[in-house]
């Protein structure tokens, strides 16, 4: 019998003890031990739940017990989880977590602290929620060089751009209804400015590249900017518009950021909808691989966080190797990166000929749903250029990346 803890009883954390004890035999087979939770950590007391006769509120009850060989962290932020999870690797314990902050922000070290104790830091839930990325990214996607990720990787503004697109309904309005529905937070703000699919984004590239890629170094755009009519363009062009967390290598250059995008429909990420996620990753051997479930959510994630939890039982004494080093990944300057703009100026014909001339050759897109207002699309430009060029123009209503 091997003895866990888990370090939070909130969502995830409640998700988890539903997960091994609903899944007790499946679970225990695939470990070839048996899992038992020892404690529960949080601050609150939980009256009617069973999780009583085995809460605690002190952290030290956890730490100082030889019995408890698995931490589960799934409380959320940084702090106290670093100090927690670091205390615990230090102290010949595995952990499992789901915390993309604390492993965006302390991966390298934890990973480091993790080898040197023969034990083992696992992330799985960090970066795709329950779908399972990072794990083939450590140790199945071996034998390629990765030359890209991107994906659709929170499911918050993909519910809100999906209900956006199929309604016609403002920004406002849906995330209203998400709020209302538990899709976003009553602060949603980590979600919609991108901050979530930053830390995500920045965890999958660290894996990829062996590297760490301070997620503060990323580009990084939200969708608080998309409107009703921005959709009604992208339709008439058999395209919708995703929040994409992107790293790709040009020419030897890797460049990372997180932004809008608009896709047509030829694109594998055009029919991720709702509240699901999807990640494509490209090898120079295997060519494109593409990874889709719920990215978020109390089971799924609980799903992703108890497979580390096996995985940590099945390799007791043993690290699995994790290329992730504290050295900097070699980034290029976002602004030297290329794109294509779709951009929407107020005005009739008569902005034409001034908007070829500052932008150059451009693609007009017509809609007769939209009034008093142009829309083209230009030629492949830096985004250094793009934004002299803009800023020529008083004009511009809203401007979304295509990716087409």
């Amino acid at each position: 019998m091997v003895n866990i803890a888990v370090l939070g009883y909130g969502t995830v954390g409640s998700g988890v003890v539903e997960v091994i004890n609903t899944n007790h035999e499946i679970v225990n087979k695939r470990a070839g031990q048996e899992i038992h939770i020892k404690y529960v950590l949080d601050l609150r007391d939980f009256p009617g739940d069973p999780v009583t006769e085995i809460l605690t509120h002190d952290f030290n009850d956890i730490l100082t017990d030889d019995d408890v060989k698995v931490v589960v962290e799934v409380m959320g932020g940084v702090e106290p989880a670093y100090t927690f999870v670091k205390k615990c690797l230090l102290a010949g314990k595995s952990v499992a977590t789901s915390n993309k902050e604390l492993v965006a922000a302390h991966g390298p070290e934890l990973l480091s602290i993790a080898k040197e104790n023969a034990v083992n830091f696992l992330f799985e839930a960090s970066a795709g929620g329950g779908i399972p990325i990072v794990r083939p990214l450590n140790s199945s996607i071996t034998a390629d060089d990765i030359t890209g990720i991107t994906g659709i990787l929170n499911g918050t503004t993909n519910y809100i751009l999906t209900k956006m697109s199929n309604e016609g309904a403002d920004y406002d309005t849906v995330l209203k209804q998400a709020q209302e529905l538990g899709y976003a937070e009553r602060n949603p703000e980590a979600d919609v400015e991108g901050g979530d699919a930053c830390r995500k984004i920045a965890i999958l590239t660290s894996i990829a590249f062996g590297k760490h890629l301070d997620y503060a170094r990323i580009h990084t755009e939200g969708i608080t900017k998309i409107t009703a009519e921005d959709f009604k363009y992208a339709k008439s062009m058999n395209a919708t518009i995703k929040l994409l967390g992107t790293t790709k290598n040009v020419g030897g250059t890797l460049y990372s950021f997180v932004a809008p995008m608009m896709l047509p429909n030829t694109n594998p990420l055009y029919g991720i909808d709702d509240v699901f996620n999807g990640i494509l990753v490209h090898g120079n051997v295997v060519d494109d691989i593409m990874f889709y479930g719920r990215g978020a959510g109390k089971l799924p994630t609980a799903s992703a966080v108890v497979s580390d939890v096996v995985d940590a039982v099945k390799h007791m004494g043993t690290n699995i190797m994790t290329i992730w080093d504290d050295e900097a990944l070699e980034m290029g300057d976002f602004a030297d990166l290329t794109n294509r703009f779709f951009v929407r100026v107020s005005g009739g014909s008569e902005m034409k000929e001034k908007i070829e001339e500052i932008f150059g050759k451009v693609q007009f897109i017509t809609t007769h749903e939209v009034a008093g207002e142009l829309a083209f699309i230009t030629e492949n430009m830096t985004e250094a250029a793009f934004d002299t060029k803009k800023k020529e123009f008083e004009y511009v209503i809203n401007v979304i990346r295509v990716a087409f």
